[in-house]
């Protein structure tokens, strides 16, 4: 492998290894590698370019050269007597440069090429010279890596030595962007890697009622020599009328060999012994290994054909309640195409007249182990039932997946319950504290079990429980019953509305000659309202009139206790209790003097009395013109500091600004008061 030393150059390689198409054809990865043979030559004609992954190179710096897979093809061989390796790679065209590594896999699984270092045996990924590269006996005793700067190494690494018994790969890569192709050759080593033991069959059986016949190999055998219309067998005796259909292997599907092929015969073997019979098909062979030898042909292998009996019906799912449907359970899967899709393969006898609608299989290739029998309407009594299998519409009964026929007259039984419900009924004694609700529940249909939620707030699991409710309201009562086979739950909707709420609003404040309006916000079903106003009236309307209170003459404000009393029809009472604010003046002005000195009077500045002003804005500054306190809230006042430091004595000019809520009109005031320490 040729590498230069650029970062440019490495940048664009990482990302032509890394962006590089995945490998899809059998040969290019790891798992589909070819079986090869120490006596044949392998010509690669063209080599597809994709890449799997990076390698691991003991040994060899990264980041100077990227390791990987580049349009491999990829070998498998297993070494019957230890010794050494040697081969040659030789391209189609001399100017190639290929690269080569040897894995052991011997206990693992292919793909760990790609990340477990310890099973390398040796490589060469030499990029300078190109054409001709392996493994031989003058070639240097050392892991070759890729070339830097265009620098010479040499081209052939010393014959690895193989262990007898484990099992290799190698890895053929291209590191030239073409699909030239090149041959693979191995000799000069004393290895052996060609199975001295050519291959017969090990065993043969016969599949389910003896449709199909499998034989298993002693070794793996090369998939394009076997003959898909299974002439490479014959089978004796012949019994009349049945034929070898065709012959296949699972593991030729995108693998190149094969251990295991399974006949397909026309019907199904009677029961006895029988043999398959090797012979050459019309492919002119019969099945040969890598190293292309064959199967001996009139080589035979014995197998029995046993009586199959047929699959009983075993059992029935679980019954539910009200049943739409019964489950059959077979212990063997059963032939789909053999249940009659109408249900008449059935019949259904009882305490109630059951009707069959249809009847199918849960199905997949054609087989099931449960067939549901659907009826035209659920079972809503208790009773005994009976399924009968018979004869059904389609000739016969039902075929299990060997084809055997379930004789007719098999039975099944199943019971089920009367269907319940969670109706109940309820009554209320109502209270003043708590409304205490009586439940009842008529029990039919043999329910033994009771679950009641009262919405959340208690349970129960009696028949006719009592539940008292100390918060009023809607209530949602859920209630699940069962008689140990049918389950019904039911939803209820009780409202306890005799809650009864006083509750009335309060002006912010009132000022003197204004009228205090209450309003009303209490919720129930009241019949009577008692209204104390703390200012010598009382009055019993729901809504009642707007009341005046006494000017202030003493300090700012004065508070008063208004209290709502309400009855409801059953004589429950609730009381509420709100303090009302009656304040001196409302009438905005700003003290000419103030004292800050935290004595509690007259410590603050600010606009006094502005209980109904809107818009309010107080700005205050000191001599030189600075602001130093504004505010848009009145009750925000000034402590007489300035960034946390208390002001001198003197002279303050302040401006106040706000809208007469009245009459709408903005007014600006002026003026000046004395900060005295």
């Amino acid at each position: 492998m040729l590498m230069r030393l650029l970062a440019l150059a490495i940048v664009i390689f990482f990302a032509s290894q890394l962006q590089g198409q995945r490998c899809t054809i059998p040969g290019q990865t790891p798992v589909t590698a070819f079986p090869v043979c120490g006596n044949a030559v392998f010509n690669q004609r063209s080599v597809s370019e994709c890449t799997n992954g990076e390698i691991p190179v003991p040994g060899c710096a990264r980041g100077v050269n990227n390791y990987a897979d580049k349009n491999p093809y990829w070998y498998k061989f297993y070494c019957y007597s230890g010794g050494t390796l040697g081969f040659l790679i030789k391209p189609n065209n001399g100017g190639d440069d290929y690269d080569w590594q040897l894995f052991d896999i011997t206990n693992h699984h292919p793909d760990d090429v790609y990340t477990d270092a310890s099973l390398v045996v040796t490589a060469n990924w030499t990029g300078n010279p190109v054409g001709n590269t392996g493994a031989s006996a003058d070639g240097v005793p050392y892991l070759v890596c890729g070339t830097i700067n265009r620098e010479r190494r040499p081209a052939f690494t010393a014959m690895p030595t193989l262990i007898e018994g484990h099992q290799y790969l190698l890895l053929i890569s291209h590191f030239t962007n073409s699909q030239s192709g090149y041959s693979l050759s191995f000799g000069g080593g004393t290895a052996v890697i060609t199975d001295p033991d050519p291959p017969k069959p090990d065993r043969a059986w016969a599949g389910c009622g003896g449709v199909t016949v499998t034989v298993k190999l002693d070794k793996k055998l090369i998939c394009t020599s076997l003959a898909a219309d299974g002439s490479d067998f014959s089978m004796v005796p012949m019994p009349a009328g049945v034929k070898i259909l065709s012959a296949s292997s699972s593991r030729c599907n995108g693998n190149f060999d094969m251990d295991t092929v399974q006949l397909q015969l026309s019907t199904g073997l009677p029961p006895g012994d029988y043999q398959v019979l090797f012979k050459r098909g019309t492919d002119g062979n019969t099945l040969t290994d890598e190293c292309g030898r064959e199967v001996a042909e009139g080589s035979v292998i014995p197998f029995k054909v046993l009586p199959v009996p047929y699959t009983p019906m075993d059992s029935l799912m679980p019954v539910v309640c009200a049943p739409k449907y019964v489950d059959l359970f077979f212990s063997k899967p059963m032939w789909c195409p053999s249940i009659e899709p109408g249900g008449s393969d059935f019949r259904i006898t009882g305490t109630t007249p059951v009707r069959i609608l249809k009847a199918y299989g849960n199905c997949v290739n054609k087989l099931s182990t449960t067939i549901r029998i659907e009826f035209d309407a659920p079972i809503l009594l208790e009773g005994n039932y009976i399924i009968t299998l018979v004869e059904g519409s389609d000739g016969n009964t039902i075929e299990d997946e060997c084809r055997q026929e379930t004789p007719a007259g098999a039975t099944l039984r199943f019971s089920t319950k009367d269907t319940v419900n969670a109706d109940f009924n309820y009554s209320i004694q109502w209270g003043c504290k708590e409304d205490i609700v009586h439940f009842t529940q008529h029990g039919k249909n043999k329910i033994s079990s009771w679950n009641w939620n009262f919405n959340g707030e208690g349970s129960s699991t009696a028949q006719n429980p009592v539940f008292g409710f100390k918060l009023f309201g809607d209530k949602k009562i859920h209630l699940t019953v069962s008689n140990g086979f049918c389950t019904a739950g039911k939803d209820t909707l009780i409202q306890l509305d005799n809650y009864i709420y006083a509750a009335f609003s309060v002006p912010d404040f009132v000022c003197p000659d204004d009228v205090a309006v209450f309003k009303n916000q209490s919720a129930g079903k009241i019949v009577s309202w008692e209204w104390n106003f703390d200012n010598g009236y009382m009055s019993t309307s729901k809504d009642p009139p707007p009341q005046k209170y006494p000017p202030v003459t003493i300090g700012r404000n004065k508070y008063y206790n208004v209290q709502l009393k309400v009855t409801d029809k059953l004589g429950c009472t609730d009381t509420r209790t709100k303090r009302l604010q009656v304040v001196y003046s409302c009438s905005v002005a700003v003290p000419n003097a103030f004292t800050p000195n935290n004595d509690g009077n007259n410590d603050y500045l600010y606009p006094l009395n502005a209980w109904k002003a809107t818009n309010v804005d107080f700005s205050v500054f000191n001599r030189y013109g600075q602001l130093i306190f504004h505010t848009t809230d009145w009750t925000r006042k000034w402590d007489g500091t300035f960034k946390g430091a208390p002001q001198p004595t003197g002279n303050y000019v302040w401006m106040l600004q706000y809208t007469d809520p009245e009459s709408g009109i903005k007014v600006v005031k002026k003026g000046s008061t004395i900060l005295i320490r």
